[in-house]
Parts: C-alpha cells; sequence; structure tokens
C-alpha cells in the first residue's frame, strides 16, 4: 500500500469508534472520519470472538488486499477502520471485494470518476 498509513495506537481506534460514521455490511463495518491530513489512514481490526489467530489473520489479509485494489480510488484525508464481523462461515475474496467498494460508496469516500475513468479507458 503506497499512499496508505497503518493507524496502530488505541487511542485513534478509539476516537474514530466514538466521532465517525460508520456502516455495516454483512462481513465488515466500515469506520470513516475525516484526518485533517492529506494522507489516507488505514486499520483493521478482528475480534477474538471471530475465532482462532489463523482465521482471524486470513480475515485481516482478505480485507488488506482488497483494499490494496481500491486504494487509488480512495479519497486523501479520511481514517479508515474495517471492523470483521463474526459469522458462521469465511466469506471468501469477492465477497468482501463487493461489500467494501459498497461500503466505500455508502460513506461517500470512494471517488466514482476515477473508477470510471479507467473503466471506460
Amino acid at each position: 500500500m503506497k499512499n496508505t498509513v497503518p493507524i496502530k495506537r488505541n487511542s485513534e481506534f478509539l476516537r474514530l469508534y466514538k466521532k465517525g460514521k460508520f456502516y455495516a455490511g454483512k462481513n465488515i463495518v466500515l469506520y470513516v472520519m475525516k484526518n485533517g491530513l492529506d494522507i489516507k489512514r488505514l486499520g483493521i481490526t478482528v475480534g477474538k470472538k471471530f475465532g482462532k489467530s489463523v482465521k482471524r489473520n486470513r480475515i485481516k489479509r482478505l480485507i488488506r488486499e482488497n483494499y490494496r485494489h481500491y486504494e487509488e480510488f480512495v479519497k486523501n484525508g479520511y481514517d479508515l477502520v474495517f471492523v470483521a464481523r463474526t459469522n458462521e462461515q469465511m466469506p471468501d475474496f469477492t465477497d468482501i471485494r463487493k461489500e467494501m467498494k459498497f461500503l466505500l460508496k455508502k460513506l461517500d469516500v470512494f471517488e466514482q470518476e476515477k473508477w470510471y475513468c479507467l473503466k471506460d479507458g
């Protein structure tokens, strides 16, 4: 991820949970808040109820890889936190991809014009 800085401090996560906008999907929840900087910041969290460490790390890798595909279409100046929701079955790559695009559009962080320009050209 070239233009994205990770969110690592617990206080930054808590600030997003309290003050940020959020929208919940079937597999992931996205919290968004303006950060006043000219960079994107990303955090990914998975609770222990999701499963053992293998399963938690797998879902984090899926979220990170899908975000990498949409990174250039996400507006600068936002903090994003993806939270994996517990589910009976593990979501696959395409499920997360569709849901991530839907959530980014819903919270008005996705630059639709860039997306259409690349699709046409």
